[in-house]
């Protein structure tokens, strides 16, 4: 009955139960998210592996596996957060992060550089929703039944973040 089960999970003959398109819709939120490219690879087998573990444990295959899988990538970038800020202080890690995300030779807009660094200094949950929203593109109501929240919830920390957004880039004079 397992076997059954995780079968419906199975995308492939390979046994992959993400398919390329919702491997780099993972790859995406991490990234978005704040992970660096290093540690993306690891990030995508998180989500794999706990994507078998719970058809392994008999659960049904999520409705959404695209879905399902964006906020277990959310969330694995909140806790790679929650990890670094354990290991420095705020200060710190937001300087070495700049330095390591955008080496000098690196051709990027100063808006993406704003907006990361945006992204960065939001709270958590704030930072969680903008990401599934509008880098994952998925609907309130799918992004509150995947974080256990009220539709209302999500909307509120929307909002929030994405005024908090925008006076960050008022303020630097990006926009």
């Amino acid at each position: 009955m397992l076997r059954r089960k995780a079968r419906r999970v199975q995308q492939d003959d390979h046994g992959d139960p993400l398919d390329a398109a919702q491997e780099r819709r993972v790859r995406a939120v991490l990234a978005l998210g704040g992970v660096p490219q290093a540690d993306l690879p690891d990030g995508v087998q998180q989500v794999r592996l706990r994507l078998l573990e719970r058809a392994a444990k008999g659960y049904e295959a999520p409705r959404d596996v695209s879905a399902w899988a964006a906020v277990v990538a959310s969330n694995l970038a909140m806790d790679w957060h929650r990890a670094k800020r354990r290991q420095e202080r705020i200060g710190e890690r937001l300087a070495s992060l700049r330095q390591l995300e955008h080496p000098s030779g690196e051709d990027t807009s100063v808006l993406s550089v704003a907006v990361a660094q945006g992204l960065d200094e939001l709270p958590d949950s704030q930072r969680q929703v903008l990401v599934l929203r509008f880098f994952a593109d998925l609907p309130v109501r799918s992004i509150a039944e995947e974080l256990g929240v009220p539709e209302g919830t999500v909307k509120s920390r929307l909002h929030t973040a994405v005024r908090a957004l925008r006076t960050r880039l008022h303020e630097d004079e990006v926009v």
